[in-house]
């Protein structure tokens, strides 16, 4: 094939240049494609570029930062190095992080068809005055992007022009009218990219592609391009709308919501911004907390340990004021003062005596569930700070679908978004969404992930349901019983392929309370734990299994007494002191 025999970039660009103009494409096209000779990510930096980009910026009003924020970013490092991949296009560049690279180049051919074909769709102007309508935005355009564009403004602008063609035209397959698909022509040299059916892979690589964090353009630059070629700005928004509706119903791998939301176009950033808003719900409070000292946590878990011997001292004192007849208001009278003395005992320094460490494990496993239950008087400000804390680690720390099943919870579907999860003590039944993962969905929610790590000022509710999800599969056997019951509906290959896919999502880059599924974690730990083969099972793992080094220790012993008595036996004939004892 000629891909694999073409030189760098500038040559490609020359053998499209020719090819433009056998196709008598306009010369302002040629233009641009000779000005994308120089590659982004040149070693030799144009400092006089740079100034001149600075001192326009300056020139501007200053609201317009506060009325246009980042909204396109960066993927992290921390997500980026488990599967770059995922967040990297690899069959079509949109936008200027991944313009020129030689890799997608190819694709620029099917752009420029894209173009001619909007340059004949326009009512009233030409495409050369499309892009300088879109050069009079650059500004705005720049102030989308988190990373600084080394671009000139005409190359900013022809890129964003050709880009948004070709996205506009991949695009209306999926716009909706009266309820149906509004599919329009798709030329012969589009159709082997565009399947409504989505059974051709280059079609689905390339919709992975559009919902990448680093491959949005700004949405306001499709509606603009969509604002020529209709008669009035609403029948363009309301194009523009089906539009993202339709990838919306194709891509999403959850329920479509029956109360949708009214969205206003003008409003939305770019097609990822865009499923977000329709996924993820939003939350009434905005109540958050980030961990982010490591100090104050282990401070927290200290004294929350050290209440384990007052709760002892506690349940022992509550036992003795209902016992107050006969000789035992004396013995209380005898071990008052005592009991006054042990509760202002130091119990870190007690607790962490040799001799008596031992014992604190087991007044843990014995309390711990009857200090869950204690609500005190004062209005449950106990209960508030532990509903308050932050999670301490990446994964939650819940049981599996597996030993949930085991404990007799039942896992049952729930009608509609993250915010309908719930679990019911009194039925042992969680509630979870319904999901639908197929090829594409993996690399949609990992980059919902990054979007929302980089954007979302409040809590990472959809980074924590990805979380929750995380902990509660752990194995194929766990994806499998969620699939069996309805809550997975599963596309991939196997379910291993679906535990896969969750567990390898297992790193955030900060950590929120969602009160929703925090409130629905803290009560499945509380049934889970408070079940007697569970308190069984964690005594003998802890002081079993946990102390075999102890045990071993004492059996030696032991037997070392026995050889001792057998052989002083031997010598005295045990039998016969004891006959005269």
């Amino acid at each position: 094939m000629y891909e694999a025999k073409l030189p760098p970039l500038a040559t490609k660009a020359t053998y499209f240049t020719s090819n433009c103009a056998r196709s008598s494409v306009p010369s302002y096209l040629n233009f641009f494609l000779q000005s994308t000779t120089m590659p982004s990510n040149s070693s030799t930096f144009d400092e006089n570029r740079w100034v001149i980009q600075i001192s326009k910026n300056l020139e501007k009003e200053l609201e317009d930062d506060i009325q246009n924020p980042v909204n396109i970013f960066n993927v992290p490092k921390i997500l980026m190095a488990l599967d770059p991949d995922i967040y990297v296009p690899q069959q079509i560049a949109f936008g200027p992080y991944h313009c020129f690279r030689p890799e997608l180049f190819d694709m620029e051919r099917y752009k420029i068809a894209a173009a001619k074909r909007t340059q004949r769709n326009l009512l009233t102007l030409t495409f050369q005055q499309l892009v300088d309508q879109f050069l009079d935005h650059e500004p705005r355009i720049r102030s989308c992007y988190h990373k600084y564009l080394n671009y000139s403004g005409q190359t900013l602008s022809w890129m964003m022009a050709l880009d948004a063609s070709f996205l506009l035209e991949f695009l209306q397959v999926y716009a909706v009218k009266e309820g149906g698909l509004l599919r329009r022509s798709v030329t012969s040299r589009m159709s082997h990219l565009v399947d409504i059916s989505g059974k051709k892979s280059i079609h689905n690589a390339i919709l992975r592609d559009i919902v990448k964090l680093e491959n949005q353009i700004p949405l306001f630059l499709l509606r603009k391009m969509l604002e020529f070629q209709f008669s009035t700005l609403d029948l363009a928004d309301d194009m523009l709308l089906s539009m993202l509706m339709g990838i919306y119903k194709e891509i999403s791998p959850f329920k479509l919501k029956q109360d949708l939301p009214n969205f206003q176009v003008a409003t939305v950033d770019h097609v990822l911004g865009f499923l977000y808003q329709m996924i993820v719900p939003r939350l009434q409070s905005p109540d958050i907390m980030e961990v982010e000292d490591q100090i104050f946590e282990e401070a927290e878990e200290t004294l929350e340990d050290l209440s384990y011997g007052k709760q002892f001292l506690k349940e022992t004192c509550k036992f003795l004021l209902k016992m107050n007849k006969g000789p035992v208001r004396s013995f209380k009278k005898l071990i008052a003062k005592p009991i006054k003395v042990a509760v202002k005992l130091p119990w870190k320094i007690i607790c962490n005596v040799p001799g008596i460490k031992i014992f604190k494990r087991p007044l843990e496993l014995c309390f711990s569930q009857d200090k869950e239950d204690v609500k005190p008087e004062d209005g449950g400000s106990s209960s508030r700070n532990n509903i308050d804390r932050p999670p301490l680690v990446e994964e939650i720390s819940i049981p599996s679908v597996t030993e949930l099943s085991k404990a007799g919870v039942c896992f049952l579907p729930a009608n509609g978004d993250d915010s309908t999860i719930s679990f019911d003590p009194k039925k042992c039944a969680m509630y979870l969404p319904l999901i639908s993962l197929d090829l594409n969905s993996e690399v949609l929610l990992r980059n919902l992930v990054a979007y929302e790590a980089c954007y979302a000022s409040g809590p990472l509710v959809f980074s924590r349901y990805t979380e929750l999800m995380n902990g509660i599969i752990d194995t194929s056997e766990d994806a499998k019983l969620l699939r069996e019951k309805g809550i997975i509906s599963n596309r991939l290959k196997s379910d291993e392929e679906v535990a896969n896919l969750w567990n390898g999502m297992n790193k955030c880059i900060r950590l929120t309370k969602v009160p929703c599924l925090d409130k629905l974690i803290e009560d499945v730990n509380k049934y889970y734990n408070g079940r007697w083969h569970v308190k069984i099972k964690k005594f003998m793992k802890y002081y079993v299994f946990g102390s075999w080094q102890f045990l071993t220790l004492l059996a030696t012993i032991f037997f070392l007494g026995l050889t001792t008595l057998q052989a002083f036996c031997s010598v005295y004939r045990c039998s016969r002191l004891v006959y005269d004892i």
